[in-house]
């Protein structure tokens, strides 16, 4: 059921890997149709994400690409594509097979999307990868992956949380973080970072954050127990042996540390890796101190319904650093890359 809706819209066209050149601001792009089993939502506000930036430089093609173009999941990327990952929005339209009761809900778009291949294992869509996202004034969506929310956030609130705090608490799930255990969270003053202390707060851990120096009272403020300076020496600063969990955003040459201060059976997981993908590995401190090693990127069934659960319980609070119009979207994206900001930059479409 589509009641009257205009027939075009504003929306982000990616139009190439490459610069900013490619974002692509226009007014006249066709309003989504909904298939049978979705739902279509009238986007309120959209959060920006590192793999907004990724994909659109082709940071995804070298490491699991066998193409020339890739997004999240390795396949080839069409162009054009309207991005964006995390978004809210109000369900205007369903398709077949959806009760037309959904109209007029609050939703939270889930970003990866298992409904479309039937729930395989490890395998997904993404919202603003494989499929139009939220960077637009529609989108549709299965109706399983948009959730009702209750709430009193605003908006720009909403659309902080879907990409990264599912992220983080996907991690935190995979790696059974239990009460009483402490925790070690790199780039814990970015989007996942920053949702990562608060969730393993929610757990009753003791949080370790890692955060540029200027930070760290803001890093504080959100619940980390002890707050590193990110140049720091980790095992001069914890010791080694110190954590239970390491959840891990950030890669790069002080990858090798992480390791060392994790206790034997330990538990590290990775969702990113700002600061390089390419680390090095002893094999002998892999195995002889017993780490398991958790590479999260497809989220588990029950992940995002329980983040939906947290926010109306007000267990968790958004973090939101800056809002722009849609159209801003370089500008904005310019101010994520500069790293400057505790938490989330959000777009609305006006």
């Amino acid at each position: 059921m589509k009641p009257n809706l205009p027939g075009t819209m504003r929306a982000v066209m990616l139009t190439g890997h490459g610069g900013f050149d490619q974002l692509e601001y226009r007014t006249d792009v066709a309003v989504p149709s909904v298939r049978e089993g979705e739902v279509l939502i009238h986007i309120g506000a959209a959060g920006i994400n590192n793999t907004d930036i990724n994909t659109r430089i082709g940071w995804y093609t070298d490491s699991v690409s066998e193409g020339d173009d890739a997004g999240w999941t390795g396949a080839s990327f069409t162009f054009p594509r309207i991005q964006g990952a995390d978004g809210c929005g109000i369900i205007v339209a369903v398709g077949n097979g959806v009760a037309t009761s959904r109209l007029g809900e609050r939703v939270l778009i889930e970003p990866v999307w298992r409904e479309p291949l039937g729930w395989a294992p490890f395998e997904a869509l993404y919202f603003g990868s494989e499929r139009d996202g939220a960077f637009a004034d529609f989108a549709a969506v299965p109706s399983v992956h948009a959730h009702r929310i209750d709430c009193t956030l605003t908006d720009t609130e909403l659309a902080s949380f879907p990409c990264a705090y599912s992220a983080a608490e996907n991690m935190l799930s995979r790696v059974s973080l239990g009460a009483g255990e402490t925790v070690l969270i790199t780039g814990a003053s970015g989007g996942v970072g920053s949702a990562a202390v608060q969730l393993a707060k929610r757990r009753a851990c003791r949080v370790v954050g890692i955060a540029g120096a200027t930070k760290l009272d803001e890093l504080a403020s959100l619940g980390a127990d002890w707050c590193i300076a990110r140049d720091d020496d980790l095992v001069a600063a914890l010791g080694r042996d110190a954590v239970d969990v390491v959840i891990d955003v950030v890669g790069g040459p002080q990858w090798p540390q992480l390791l060392d201060v994790l206790r034997r059976g330990g538990r590290y997981a990775v969702v990113g890796a700002i600061a390089g993908p390419i680390v090095r590995l002893d094999l002998r401190t892999l195995y002889l101190k017993d780490i398991s090693l958790h590479g999260c990127t497809i989220l588990d069934p029950h992940v995002f319904a329980d983040l939906v659960g947290y926010i109306e319980r007000g267990e968790i609070r958004p973090v939101v650093s800056a809002v722009f119009p849609m159209s801003d979207i370089v500008t904005a994206q310019e101010l994520f890359l500069t790293k400057a900001l505790l938490g989330k930059i959000v777009l609305v479409p006006g």
